[in-house]
């Protein structure tokens, strides 16, 4: 495989080894089994000057005596670790292109929130999941379930001010690859027309005009992340999540999808998340996750 014209970025990668989001644990060795799938050397290969900033403080659930407030499961270990994020990510030079790697998909409060630094930002949301419940709405109390819907505003004001006065707009948001959606969370998102491509119209559709819906809606804007769960992928091609659905993107619509977003030069900043090495096949998983961080940082074929 050869690489096409690759603009150099500089790449700082963030670990949040967190799985109190989640009802199944073991996500938080998502970060070391992305590491060992050689994450860094992947995007150095490719003319990149990557750093790696380690990992952010989180609690081990084990060694937490308060595991729910107000129907919210362990939401003040969540709430520090993804505060800390939101911190360190702000702080990076503007030019940086963060990859955050979890960790279950509640970290995104802290990471998208810190990755717009101030600005307007577009968020791409990959994911079998909307992941848009509040606290009431929720039929488990797990907060990875929730981070959308609490970058806009909703839900609890602790989560939701993690981003200390930032929000999101809820027309800046496109969702890919959904297939698994509560009734009450169904109509949130009616509610707030959050853009929502389920793979029915991937199917219809075809991924490559989606790409293109979604870069005309948010390529505007300043700021544009990716957060990419890997159980948007058919579980066949990414065995290693905790909550599997079958029906999931093939693995040459995901990687087109990255292409087609590099190719836009847009997108600044990426999660790769729910990476699950306890269900997963000799780091298959991880594996093709950090393909998919190469193909949205300019892996071609040519």
């Amino acid at each position: 495989m050869q690489n096409g014209t690759i603009h150099s970025k500089k790449i700082s990668i963030l670990g949040i080894p967190m799985d109190l989001g989640a009802g199944r644990r073991g996500v938080d060795m998502g970060v070391s089994a992305l590491r060992n799938a050689r994450l860094s050397q992947a995007l150095r290969d490719l003319g990149h000057v990557v750093e790696d900033l380690g990992d952010i403080p989180v609690k081990i659930a084990e060694t937490i005596n308060v595991l729910e407030d107000q129907g919210l499961i362990m939401l003040e270990p969540i709430l520090e670790a993804c505060s800390a994020a939101y911190a360190t990510l702000r702080d990076l030079p503007t030019d940086t292109f963060p990859i955050c790697i979890g960790g279950d998909h509640s970290i995104s409060m802290g990471t998208v929130a810190g990755c717009a630094q101030g600005q307007r930002c577009g968020l791409i949301w990959v994911d079998a999941h909307t992941d848009f419940n509040t606290p009431t709405s929720s039929e488990t109390g797990n907060i990875h379930g929730m981070p959308v819907a609490h970058l806009l505003g909703l839900g609890d004001s602790r989560l939701a001010g993690i981003g200390q006065g930032w929000q999101m707009h809820p027309e800046d948001i496109v969702m890919i690859g959904i297939r698994s959606v509560d009734n009450q969370e169904r109509d949130l998102l009616l509610e707030h027309k959050i853009k929502v491509y389920t793979m029915k119209e991937v199917d219809q559709l075809g991924i490559s005009r989606i790409a293109q819906e979604t870069l005309e809606r948010l390529g505007h804007l300043p700021r544009v992340h990716v957060s990419f769960d890997a159980d948007a992928l058919e579980p066949s091609i990414a065995p290693g999540v905790g909550t599997p659905v079958p029906g999931g993107l093939s693995y040459r619509e995901a990687h087109l999808l990255m292409e087609l977003f590099a190719e836009s030069q847009r997108i600044t900043s990426m999660d790769i998340v729910e990476v699950n090495p306890i269900l997963d096949l000799r780091n298959q998983t991880a594996q093709v996750m950090v393909g998919m961080a190469e193909s949205l940082l300019g892996r071609r074929i040519m």
